[in-house]
């Protein structure tokens, strides 16, 4: 897996290149300290995944990604960051970042890039937590009306746990290729790009 390091904090992201290239998993690419340094090497290597900071000067980690996901969609970005603060997480997910994870959780930082490479969101347990309350639910919602029958809600909820296609394959009986295309159909009926605004969606609407 090829990723990128984006912190402004050199020390950190020597750091974290030491981490993660131990694993034998995972080759850091290149790293860069600044938004727009994370704009340009995206757009030159086009990595499996890009690890960011958020707060840094001038393009911020926030900024940067979106104007990566403008230009290329299908991008994986993670953050990574020591600032849980509500206003960035709900910014991160609505424009579709892979996950979001705090810098102290060390030992979980490489799980949570083959979890992004695998096709999974990933949030840390202090961020899963935070999501009920910060995405304030509308008064209804017509399922029904959208053609959304009770297993697919379920398998909204599980998506919203993190759990691979394989996992929830394993919960309820089903081949992986029908969960793919569950999800797929899913995405197309509530006009959704990825699993991570049907995880928001599941906060929103289901949860709440």
């Amino acid at each position: 897996m090829n990723i990128i390091v984006i912190d402004d904090d050199k020390l950190v992201a020597l750091s974290l290149k030491t981490i993660l290239e131990s694993t034998g998993k995972i080759k850091v690419a290149e790293m860069g300290s600044s938004g727009e340094e994370a704009i340009r090497l995206y757009s030159r290597i086009k990595p499996d995944v890009m690890l960011m900071d958020i707060r840094m000067e001038g393009i911020t980690g926030l900024e940067a990604g979106e104007r990566i996901l403008k230009s290329y969609p299908d991008a994986r970005i993670l953050y990574l960051t020591t600032f849980s603060d509500d206003e960035y997480i709900i910014k991160a997910l609505n424009m579709g970042a892979k996950g979001y994870i705090l810098k102290q959780d060390f030992d979980g930082i490489a799980p949570a890039l083959e979890a992004v490479m695998g096709g999974q969101s990933v949030f840390g347990n202090q961020i899963i937590t935070k999501l009920p309350e910060l995405i304030k639910p509308r008064e209804t919602y017509d399922f029904a009306a959208h053609g959304i029958s009770d297993k697919e809600r379920e398998i909204i909820e599980l998506v919203a746990e993190g759990l691979s296609n394989k996992e929830i394959s394993g919960k309820l009986f089903l081949g992986e290729g029908t969960i793919r295309n569950y999800i797929s159909g899913l995405l197309d009926k509530l006009d959704l790009r990825d699993r991570t605004q049907l995880a928001v969606f599941y906060y929103t609407e289901i949860k709440a």
